[in-house]
């Protein structure tokens, strides 16, 4: 089976969508000639065209209103946001408009686009280049939010963001674009958006984690192994909807949870995810749930940003912390 990074699987999953799906078109910054900021639709506009693939102006408003629009009269937008700090001015359309579009109308118009943007820390950016912000998004009502880690997870689970009648938020974790290679067959097979994925099982204790934050949660799963420590390994991959019944399971199982992401720590995604372990498996935890997050301040400039990311020394001390409860 041939393997691709993960900028490439995301290429492959455009390639194929706008293959098999005329409807389907890209818009963007950059994203026809130049191929996108970090070349995921590198080769798209020679392929289908500058119909299909469409240069924008530098207005990322713009860009999700045209979706909205293009959604609503029967096409398959896919825009791309170079950076996550730059969505803000598209919460305007997500939240108005897109999110709403289903309920708005009772069911007779719906909005199958789907917004691409990086996301996270660690490549060394300036400002506004490395939000996660993730938390945010998921609490738009009528808005899904997808966060794969691998290659083979961001070409199935872009498909089926495509696929959607509804809109879809994809977040590509910038620091995993290029960082290592997987298996990736393009053989257009879409992976469920509400699912998440058991890396590894363990009995001891549940880490649960999202997008680049897996390559440090897996990492430290590994340490923790060789001190006689199983743990489970989550990745949730869709943060809305998630997958409580995987999630709820495994602390089941473990009776201990460790929750890792990048995004600061105050309303983070987290939280969401301890809350109703606590609301709904009380019973079944050994210690308090730990969380192991970034801080609450803007992500800093390149010379500091590997303080403020998870390190697999953090999610270790958290773990070994939950582990003294008996």
């Amino acid at each position: 089976m041939p393997e691709a990074t993960l900028v490439e699987a995301i290429n492959l999953a455009l390639g194929r969508a706008m293959q098999d799906d005329p409807d389907v078109v890209v818009l963007g910054e950059d994203v026809g000639v130049n191929g996108g900021v970090f070349r995921a639709t590198a080769g798209l506009q020679k392929r289908f065209g500058p119909e299909r693939v469409l240069d924008t102006p530098l207005a990322e408003l713009l860009i999700s209103g045209l979706c909205v629009g293009m959604a609503a009269q029967g096409l398959k937008p896919i825009g791309e946001i170079q950076f996550m700090g730059f969505i803000y001015p598209c919460l305007d359309q997500l939240v108005n408009h897109a999110s709403r579009l289903r309920n708005r109308t009772q069911g007779r118009l719906t909005c199958p686009m789907v917004l691409r943007t990086p996301h996270g820390a660690g490549i060394r950016a300036p400002e506004h280049h490395s939000e996660s912000t993730e938390a945010m998004l998921a609490h738009i009502p009528g808005l899904r939010v997808i966060m794969p880690s691998s290659p083979k997870r961001a070409y199935g689970l872009l498909l089926a963001a495509i696929r959607d009648p509804d809109p879809v938020v994809f977040l590509e974790p910038t620091r995993l674009y290029r960082a290592a290679k997987g298996e990736v067959e393009d053989n257009g097979e879409a992976l469920p958006l509400d699912v998440a994925f058991v890396l590894r099982e363990g009995r001891d204790l549940t880490l649960i984690s999202w997008g680049a934050m897996l390559k440090e949660t897996m990492a430290a799963a590994d340490a923790l192994s060789a001190e006689g420590i199983a743990a489970e390994v989550i990745d949730l991959a869709a943060l809305k909807p998630y997958d409580e019944d995987t999630v709820l399971g495994s602390v089941a199982k473990t009776g201990r949870c460790v929750i890792v992401h990048e995004a600061a720590r105050t309303g983070g995604f987290g939280a969401e995810i301890a809350a109703d372990i606590a609301e709904r498996r009380l019973s079944s935890l050994l210690a308090p749930v730990a969380r192991v997050t970034g801080y609450d301040t803007v992500v800093p400039m390149a010379r500091l940003e590997q303080y403020y990311i998870p390190s697999v020394e953090r999610i270790m001390t958290a773990a070994r912390k939950v582990c003294q409860f008996s």
